[in-house]
């Protein structure tokens, strides 16, 4: 059991039959009255995000979330495949669960799928991945000063935008969580 007044960003409970994400909380000592807590809850299961106040004595299970290492290996339209490098189990997932999350993972790249009582309801990519640009217009020199950035397509079909000295063929590192590009490899 976890107690409001022990709210963490990540952690996640059960409220009500639904598992909730804590995103953001806060303790809230009010002039006059009792002290609360108040929160920004992502439900896991719908990806809703809602506002709550709870007293810092509230009590709520803490949601048991399984995460395991799979292999990404096809999409074949809507659905994407999934294998557990252990047991050789494959699992498709549809769209509405994948969502963005594999915008910069490569076929055989591996990725966290997440699960509660079974039920897999995410995917996480690997936190940073190296892929080729395939295609950016080129940087003119002289044009360092300011710091510019152009977009690029990187091997997977994403957009990224990358310092003017990236050309097409490079190969860059990108951060999955942001999109960001971070170097050179």
């Amino acid at each position: 059991m976890v107690s409001a007044g022990d709210f963490r960003n990540g952690v996640t409970i059960e409220i009500d039959g639904a598992i909730f994400q804590i995103i953001e909380f806060q303790h809230v000592k009010p002039g006059k009255g009792a002290a609360f807590v108040r929160t920004k809850l992502k439900n896991i299961i719908n990806g809703g995000v809602t506002e709550r106040t709870f007293r810092p004595t509230e009590k709520f299970p803490q949601a048991r979330i399984d995460r395991m290492d799979m292999q990404y290996l096809y999409n074949d339209g809507d659905l994407f495949y999934f294998m557990n490098v252990e047991n050789y189990e494959q699992v498709a997932l549809n769209t509405d669960t994948i969502g963005d999350a594999l915008k910069f993972v490569k076929e055989n790249e591996m990725c966290k799928v997440c699960s509660h009582n079974g039920n897999i309801f995410s995917v996480e990519p690997p936190l940073f991945v190296e892929l080729e640009i395939t295609e950016t217009e080129p940087g003119f020199k002289g044009d360092t000063a300011t710091g510019a950035t152009k977009p690029a397509t990187v091997e997977t079909g994403a957009q990224v935008s990358v310092p003017l000295f990236v050309s097409t063929g490079d190969v860059i590192k990108i951060d999955t969580r942001t999109g960001e590009y971070l170097s050179r490899v």
